[in-house]
């Protein structure tokens, strides 16, 4: 279901390409991300309250990390998470590399990563318009620079905080895999596709499945040079 649209031309620094100015889903699927990120907000904000108590106190540093993204039609955006990581560990060691064991990972950090609950800020990204509940996770800009015009596709959706990549193999399955089940969710997307790729997330984070690359994920684009 692509959209039809006057298409416009994003002229940033990591996406140079013309793209349809509405995004998959349309009001539609605006609609469904309201319904569902603002009573999860209002209801879960006692727990994000605890958690970011408990992440100040397990280690210096704030309790927010925010990065900058990319979203729809490669427009940059601030993305939150509770930070799992040591404050600034993005500037140490494998950088935006993280493996099993990493011990720039938090006490609380683990906890967090093995339930997803380092992703819940990133409800107040929906409800502001960035994100959308289900889509491809965003990407760093640096990632971007190296698709190629189908993979850009990708980018006709909102960044989602599930997807069909992550519930297909999450970070265990290399990158060109999960920007062809991107770009083949961007071609299938309805609501009800969204509904159940929101019910296997649940089975997912359950079995922990796909948490960290193993041998089979990482960035493995042409000239990325980050396997």
């Amino acid at each position: 279901m692509m959209p039809r649209a006057t298409t416009l031309r994003y002229r940033g620094p990591d996406v140079q390409d013309t793209v349809p100015q509405a995004a998959v889903g349309g009001s539609a699927k605006r609609a469904f991300d309201l319904a569902v990120a603002v009573p999860a907000t209002i209801l879960l904000a006692p727990v994000m309250a605890g958690v970011a108590a408990w992440v100040r106190l397990d280690s210096p540093g704030p309790a927010i990390f925010r990065q900058r993204r990319v979203g729809a039609f490669g427009r940059p955006f601030t993305c939150l998470k509770f930070r799992s990581m040591e404050d600034g560990a993005e500037g140490r060691g494998s950088g935006l590399r993280v493996m099993e064991g990493d011990a720039r990972i938090t006490r609380a950090g683990r906890v967090l990563r093995r339930l997803s609950l380092d992703e819940l800020p990133q409800l107040l990204n929906v409800i502001r318009g960035d994100m959308s509940i289900v889509g491809p996770r965003p990407t760093v800009p640096g990632q971007v620079a190296h698709y190629d015009a189908e993979q850009r596709r990708r980018l006709l959706a909102k960044p989602g905080i599930t997807g069909m990549a992550q519930v297909r193999g999450r970070a265990a399955i290399p990158w060109s895999e999960r920007i062809a089940l991107d770009v083949r969710y961007v071609d299938e997307w309805s609501l009800a596709l969204d509904l159940r790729i929101l019910a296997e997330t649940v089975r997912v984070v359950v079995r922990g499945d796909g948490q960290y690359r193993g041998e089979q994920g990482g960035f493995d684009l042409a000239g990325s040079g980050d396997g």
